[in-house]
């Protein structure tokens, strides 16, 4: 299949071929028919790639301020590349999909295969796409017009929030493709309308619906007009529609507004208000969210459970419902706004002009590729090479962003042979498996485990998945690479031990602990060889924040942050200590009011056979421009001090003092090096088996200590 994706960095526009993505519970796969250019965000999108790398700082000064912080803690270098692989990981483009149904998930009732649907999903030739982001066409309404429904309901959200009544004056300001639906929708609701705009081709289109209209090009002053049309007493409600960095539209909403009147915000426009404004008048404004309840929501919109209609009768798929029954009553008509149709296979030139031709407003893009073309779920990315013997092969799971930024950098490195890279979007596997070299790209998970050329599985997928993965490649034969956390729960660590016990030597298990293989570990690490009397560890990470719905809070999903991230320091004391852990003890924050996570705010005491101990302290309450990693170790009248993987310090060393690194150095590359180094010297893994269950272990019995208090 065929996507279409925009590079952030350079501004190239790309039309790639993709193996089909993967189905999933609570989705819809559905092979496109057509799809709609946005004229703003896209617009948006393609317009901020294509410019200079000053024009993106003065663009986003609050991500500028983000990367000052990073620059001071992680150093320069370091900063310097994750902004490039930020801006280098091109981003899917489109949001408004008209398809037929090919094939639906565990949990989807009332969706078929062979239904015509509209959908959120990218300008691609098969979408898979939550349930509640999709709704059902009726028969009146063709594909070329639903496909306007996804805009029609960002313009209705705006509607309900200004909860209009019937005879009310009305502006729009923006006439746009969601400002001219919104015009119709508040014409539908039997309010008078007068449209904003500085087009005179935009406004003819308003008054062809029904609206008044004033257009500031030709001299004209919108409040003056607003209260023109108001007859004197100022507009009962303002949309916004409109895309600018000026507060002006603001400003002018405020003025032509009625006491108390109502303004929302739906399009981009500067917010810089002038308080006098709206505090003489009492004025509410508002922004609207996107497409209505339910947007941005997991468990709504990912994991499909729906909000009882009693209490929100209007979720976002109830809207496109809306826009969808207004379109089959006429009282929507959406056909004047297209004003180009491209092949999708010509989608290209769809954004050249998008971006030379301001006239342009819907942009429609046909999809009339053979379906069967379409769903090919393995594609080869280059000519099939041969293959030595005794190379180490590898095949990779998953292709997100640590995988695709420092993880497959590193074993690239190694001088491995990259084989398969398989993601269950497709696309991501695409532009990671060109750029660092792999063969193939599949959605097939079970691919890379038949495959007999492949020697050795990486796994950087999702956390709930690396057990079963784990178990299927020491099922396989295969050397087996995995990020941590190896596993969620004392059930899965126990099935991967008896797989493994099963391989009787045949695989090499390895987690991704990197942190051993910093260079300030190995020196901190020298140094400890000639302490034998007990030792003390203060390690601390100022993990930053996360919100409680993102997919590495759910028990479930990512198993928490103390199994998914802490574990790292878990393995760095036992290595450091040398010595089996023998006692754990744990504290979390107390529960209180309005505090929805307390688990990634915890000390952690772990007690060591030889006498050692530590504590590891994780806080997702501190501030940024802290350093995120700090180890201190207390031994014999000495002390070591690491300060973010950048500089370690010796107190009482009598041969060591200093050593400093130009940026961070976590050891990812010798971590991955290791591992390869030890497969094609058929020498034993990296890290000793029992201390990989150890930690894992470990790591469960202190989450489920935290949770239990």
């Amino acid at each position: 299949m065929k996507q279409i994706l925009q590079n952030l960095g350079n501004g190239e526009t790309i039309l790639v071929d993709a193996p089909v993505p993967a189905s999933k519970s609570h989705h819809l796969l559905i092979n496109t028919s057509c799809s709609l250019i946005s004229l703003g965000t896209e617009r948006m999108l393609v317009e901020f790639g294509r410019a200079n790398l000053l024009q993106k700082a003065r663009q986003q000064p609050e991500k500028v301020k983000m990367v000052i912080d990073k620059v001071k803690t992680d150093g320069l270098a370091t900063t310097l590349d994750a902004v490039k692989s930020k801006l280098d990981q091109p981003l899917p483009l489109g949001y408004c999909n008209v398809g037929v149904v090919g094939e639906v998930g565990n949990g989807v009732e009332a969706f078929h295969v062979g239904d015509r649907v509209v959908s959120n999903g990218p300008h691609a030739d098969v979408v898979v796409v939550g349930k509640h982001l999709c709704a059902v066409i009726p028969d009146p309404v063709t594909d070329e017009e639903a496909v306007f429904t996804v805009l029609g309901a960002i313009g209705l959200q705006g509607v309900r929030l200004i909860n209009p009544t019937l005879g009310e004056s009305v502006v729009v300001i923006g006439a746009g493709l969601i400002g001219l639906m919104t015009v119709q929708l508040l014409l539908a609701q039997g309010c008078r309308v007068l449209a904003v705009d500085f087009d005179p081709a935009k406004l003819k289109l308003a008054e062809m619906f029904g609206a008044q209209t004033c257009n500031p090009a030709q001299g004209e002053d919108p409040v003056q007009a607003g209260l023109l049309f108001s007859r004197g007493a100022g507009v009962d409600a303002v949309i916004i529609t409109a895309s600018s960095k000026s507060s002006e539209p603001v400003s002018q909403a405020a003025r032509m507004s009625r006491k108390r009147g109502r303004i929302v915000l739906v399009g981009v426009v500067g917010l810089e208000f002038n308080r006098s404004e709206f505090y003489e008048k009492e004025l509410s404004f508002q922004v609207s969210c996107s497409y209505g309840p339910g947007r941005y929501d997991t468990e709504y919109e990912e994991n499909g459970r729906d909000y009882p209609l009693g209490f929100v009768r209007w979720t976002e798929q109830r809207n496109f419902v809306a826009i969808l029954d207004l379109m089959a009553a006429g009282r929507i008509n959406v056909r004047p706004l297209i004003t180009h149709r491209f092949a999708f296979q010509d989608a290209i030139e769809a954004y050249d002009t998008l971006a030379q031709d301001r006239s342009a407003m819907g942009i429609v893009l046909r999809y009339e590729t053979d379906i069967e073309k379409r769903h090919i779920k393995t594609i080869s990315l280059k000519t099939e090479m041969p293959v030595a013997a005794d190379a180490v092969v590898l095949g990779l799971l998953g292709a997100g962003n640590y995988a695709s930024r420092v993880l497959v950098p590193a074993l690239k490195e190694t001088g491995a042979d990259f084989h398969t890279v398989c993601s269950a979007g497709g696309v991501n596997g695409v532009i990671l498996g060109e750029k660092q070299g792999f063969r193939f790209v599949t959605t097939e998970t079970d691919a890379v485990f038949a495959d007999q050329s492949i020697n050795t599985v990486v796994i950087a997928t999702r956390h709930n998945s690396h057990a079963d993965l784990v178990i299927k490649a020491l099922e396989a034969g295969k050397q087996v690479f995995v990020e941590k956390p190896l596993a969620l729960t004392t059930e899965e660590i126990d099935r991967i031990d008896t797989a493994y016990q099963h391989a009787a030597g045949k695989s090499r298990l390895m987690v991704g602990f990197n942190r051993r293989y910093s260079p300030h570990v190995q020196k901190i690490k020298s140094l400890l060889q000639g302490i034998t009397v007990p030792k003390s560890f203060i390690m601390t990470m100022n993990a930053g924040v996360i919100p409680a719905n993102h997919w590495t809070q759910d028990v479930k999903v990512g198993g928490g942050r103390i199994i998914g991230e802490a574990c790292h320091y878990v393995d760095l004391m036992r290595y450091l200590a040398g010595s089996r852990i023998v006692s754990v003890q744990s504290r979390c924050m107390g529960a209180v009011a309005g505090l929805e996570v307390v688990e990634d705010k915890a000390c952690i005491l772990l007690g060591f056979e030889d006498g050692s101990f530590g504590t590891i302290i994780y806080l997702a309450n501190g501030h940024s421009s802290f350093p995120k990693e700090r180890i201190e170790v207390f031994a014999e009248g000495r002390v070591l001090h690491l300060d973010n993987f950048r500089k370690l310090t010796g107190y009482g060393w009598p041969s060591f003092k200093r050593l400093s690194t130009w940026r961070q150095e976590k050891g990812q590359k010798e971590c991955a090096l290791q591992f390869v180094e030890s497969i094609r010297q058929g020498a034993a893994a990296p890290i000793p088996y029992d201390e990989i269950i150890e930690v894992a272990r470990v790591s469960v019995e202190v989450s489920n200590q935290l949770r239990q208090q």
